[in-house]
């Protein structure tokens, strides 16, 4: 939740007196579900559990119509101080997000090399499908609306996903040419 908790208090930050319903929308709007792991549903839960903590507080609940109840927020001093030590932390120290392929990769040696290799020629096309959506999102006019580091951002994803694209068609090539995977034991069969 450290991510999320981040997000949540700095957009709260940024944007209070907030309804908590912006602040999901605008997370969303960054597509910070996909490159924080921003879960749309933890947000809600993440305002409430951090007003528990005094980070936020409510200042109104208002209810227009039939609509549910909308609660605003506001950072506390308390939260302050909690998101500027999160953003320290994440600019100065390195976090590699947990991703199961690398678990699943370590394990090579189990698949025959005809899949091996085919299922990093898929997730090599899967990533090129992930950059080009970001080129488009990168040059839509509802993008040119955001402020530039969420472009900004759009351009790591696509550096780190041409990286990975690159890595994934050498190793397929690797495999497909037999070189030995260097656990000592011998490839599993073509299958």
């Amino acid at each position: 939740m450290s991510a999320t908790r981040m997000m949540i208090l700095g957009l709260v930050q940024l944007m209070q007196p907030v309804h908590g319903y912006d602040v999901r929308r605008q997370l969303l709007s960054w597509n910070a579900d996909k490159w924080a792991n921003v879960q749309p549903g933890s947000i809600y839960h993440g305002l409430r559990k951090l007003t528990e903590e005094e980070l936020l507080r409510e200042v109104a609940t208002e209810q227009v119509g039939a609509r549910p109840a909308r609660t605003t927020y506001e950072i506390t001093e308390k939260g302050q101080a909690e998101f500027e030590s999160l953003v320290r932390n994440y600019w100065w120290n390195l976090a590699s997000p947990p991703d199961p392929f690398m678990a699943a990769f370590s394990f090579l040696p189990a698949l025959p090399r005809s899949e091996a290799s085919a299922a990093l020629r898929n997730r090599a096309a899967q990533l090129r499908t992930a950059v080009e959506y970001l080129h488009v999102s990168t040059g839509a006019e509802w993008a040119k609306q955001k402020p530039a580091f969420v472009s900004w951002l759009w351009e790591l994803g696509i550096v780190r996903a041409e990286a990975e694209i690159a890595w994934c068609e050498r190793t397929a090539t690797r495999i497909e040419s037999g070189e030995e995977y260097g656990d000592g034991r011998p490839p599993a069969p073509n299958g």
